[in-house]
């Protein structure tokens, strides 16, 4: 069982315990995380190295996402499902807020 939140952290990474931070190639492609942009915002890993990891996240309340690199203590494990960037990894294509694949998306 998965001992990442099921919440996002409440502790701005300044604030976090260097001991509870994971290095970052720890982490791998399609891992949920959470990552801290003005905020924790819900994740999942494109790509890690020693130095920082590559994150699709929402930006955002809305359903778009964005692209950005973060180093360790900017980063988080997550538990919780948030379609907005889960199913993104689900395979090529395009979904639905429900799951549903958008039609003519797939590559």
């Amino acid at each position: 069982m998965s001992t990442a939140p099921t919440s996002a952290p409440t502790t701005a990474p300044p604030q976090r315990d260097p001991g509870d931070v994971a290095p970052a190639d720890s982490y791998h492609p399609s891992d949920r995380v959470w990552v801290y942009r003005d905020g924790w915002r819900a994740g999942v890993i494109e790509a890690a190295s020693p130095r920082a990891v590559t994150v699709t996240y929402r930006p955002g309340a809305h359903l778009g996402t964005g692209v950005d690199t973060f180093t360790a203590p900017y980063v988080t494990a997550r538990s919780s499902e948030d379609p907005a960037v889960d199913r993104r990894h689900l395979g090529r294509g395009v979904y639905t807020p429900t799951s549903l694949p958008v039609r003519g998306s797939a590559a």
